[in-house]
């Protein structure tokens, strides 16, 4: 029988009792690092950037707030774009001048002279180049190709006010160049505007509906908002259009904000307008929204129709809201805010969340493209005194006084609607 030495048995079972305990807490560890991955982050699987893909992306942007490096490695961090996962209001703005944009207000056919900034004589030109990242992920550049690959053989209408207006014409103008002259084109109208891209059997359209119910101030516009009437319990007039459309996209804010209390009616015009009743703005919104919701409800099919909306877009009309107690408005502004989380007096959360309460109860799924929080920090982006008012661009005495003819509610064309679409199409 061959005896063992006991110095060399005593080095065996240490050596083994240490490798038990190692993999025990490899086991341990890979247990916590599933649980947080799973658990806290609630991210599903995604590949990262390696460091070529993201030195493509990444390496000529300028941050003019943070450091390169520093960003580099944030960059390098980032989860692939997931709409499921990645909060897209979470992040800030990087200036790149590396990229052109997709159009020029001179390229661009399309372009009502509004929001014509640049051929209107906007003499910067900054406000071009500033792209919306989130923190979290990257969300990828418009690709205009895509987009029209995906609207193959499809209907897409925005419906809304003129800040929807601006959203199609910018979706527009990011895929028309893509397009054989002969292969497209334009019919404007009243209410209902058309874009067509032959080749692609599809169409991009605009349906005008400021309130998106009915109301007097529909088809003729009324400067007074005093003298607006809305009727809140329909909008059957509208609907007719929106009818074997594959993907509406909806938008109203900014002509609510015409006062604390708006002249409601139920019933038909038709019947005269005397039997109109006053109502906090906050509760008119919230009937005409749920007006809206069971319109969706009962006539939507979401196996053929997806239907987004669009949150409020921001306006900028009180300096003092980021700290420029001599500002005009969001006149002669050349960049976003920089403080985390600006929200400002132009943003109703209270509106917001009458459409969030509405949304979250309807049986159709609405998908929200949330662009306010990231448009809060554009007083750069507005068309100013650049712009026009009644038809006509402003003259040079109105162009002086900016406090009275500054328009801090329309976007610059190329501009941050651009951004907007860059997210609508990350959802399709």
């Amino acid at each position: 029988m061959i005896k063992v030495p006991r110095g060399k048995l005593s080095i065996s079972i240490t050596t083994f009792g240490i490798c038990v305990l190692a993999f025990i807490a490899l086991l341990y560890n890979e247990t916590i690092s599933s649980l947080s991955s799973s658990s806290l982050l609630k991210f599903k699987t995604c590949s990262r950037k390696t460091p070529a893909t993201a030195a493509t992306t990444f390496g000529n942007i300028v941050d003019k707030n943070i450091e390169e490096d520093s960003d580099e490695v944030e960059e390098d961090n980032k989860l692939e774009f997931d709409p499921d996962i990645c909060d897209i209001t979470d992040g800030k703005w990087i200036f790149n001048t590396s990229t052109e944009p997709f159009y020029t207000d001179s390229s661009c056919p399309y372009l009502d002279k509004q929001v014509s900034c640049i051929k209107n004589g906007r003499p910067d030109s900054d406000y071009l180049h500033w792209e919306w990242q989130p923190d979290d992920c990257t969300l990828p550049r418009f690709n205009s190709k895509q987009a029209l690959r995906k609207l193959r053989g499809k209907r897409l209408m925005f419906v809304g006010d003129s800040l929807q207006r601006g959203q199609w014409q910018s979706f527009v103008c990011l895929v028309e160049s893509f397009i054989q002259d002969d292969k497209k084109s334009m019919k404007r109208g009243a209410a209902l505007s058309v874009f067509r891209a032959k080749e692609y059997n599809c169409t991009i359209e605009f349906y005008w509906a400021p309130f998106i119910i009915q109301s007097n101030s529909d088809a003729h516009i009324i400067g007074d908002p005093k003298q607006r009437i809305l009727r809140v319990d329909s909008v059957a007039e509208h609907a007719k259009h929106w009818l074997d459309v594959d993907i509406l996209v909806f938008g109203t804010y900014v002509w609510w904000m015409s006062g604390l209390k708006l002249k409601t009616l139920w019933g038909s015009f038709s019947n005269g307008e005397e039997g109109y009743e006053e109502l906090d703005t906050p509760v008119a919104y919230r009937i005409g929204m749920k007006t809206w919701a069971n319109w969706v409800d009962s006539t939507v099919n979401p196996n053929k129709t997806r239907v987004f909306f669009t949150s409020m877009s921001p306006t900028h009309t009180r300096s003092e809201d980021w700290q420029r107690m001599d500002g005009i408005k969001c006149f002669n502004e050349t960049k976003p805010v920089t403080k985390k989380g600006h929200w400002g007096s132009g943003s109703n959360k209270q509106m917001m969340n009458v459409v969030v309460d509405v949304l979250g109860k309807m049986k159709v799924p609405v998908t929200v493209i949330n662009i306010t929080q990231l448009s809060e920090y554009r007083i750069d982006g507005h068309a100013t005194v650049y712009t026009e008012t009644g038809g006509k661009l402003l003259t040079d005495e109105q162009k002086a006084d900016p406090s009275h003819y500054a328009d801090c509610i329309h976007w610059c064309l190329p501009g941050v609607p651009d951004s907007w679409n860059q997210i609508f199409l990350s959802f399709l």
